[in-house]
C-alpha cells in the first residue's frame, strides 16, 4: 500500500509553494495553514508533512508556533512530520 503525505511549504506564516525551490518564484495558496492542515486530516490524511522554508533558508525557527498549532489542531486525526532548518 502506498501512503500518501499531503504537504504544507510554510513561509512567512502562508502556504507557499516554491517553483524548482525559487525563493524569488513564489505561488501563495493561502493565508491559514492551520485551516489546510484540517482539511487534509478531513480528506482522511493519516500523515502531514510540514516544511518551515523561512527556517530552511534562515536556520531560525521562525514559523514554530505555526508549526505547533498544525500538530494541535490534527492531534488524534493525522499526525505531522516536520523539516526545515534542521541542522
Amino acid at each position: 500500500m502506498i501512503e500518501l503525505y499531503p504537504a504544507i511549504d510554510l513561509r512567512d506564516g502562508k502556504v507557499v509553494r516554491l517553483l524548482q525551490g525559487d525563493y524569488d518564484a513564489q505561488t501563495t495558496y493561502g493565508d491559514d495553514p492551520v485551516a489546510v492542515a484540517r482539511g487534509f486530516a478531513d480528506a482522511g490524511a493519516t500523515w502531514i508533512h510540514v516544511v518551515d522554508l523561512d527556517a530552511a533558508r534562515s536556520g531560525s525557527p521562525v514559523n514554530r508556533p505555526v508549526v505547533a498549532a498544525i500538530a494541535a489542531a490534527v492531534a488524534g486525526r493525522a499526525r505531522v512530520q516536520t523539516g526545515g532548518g534542521v541542522r
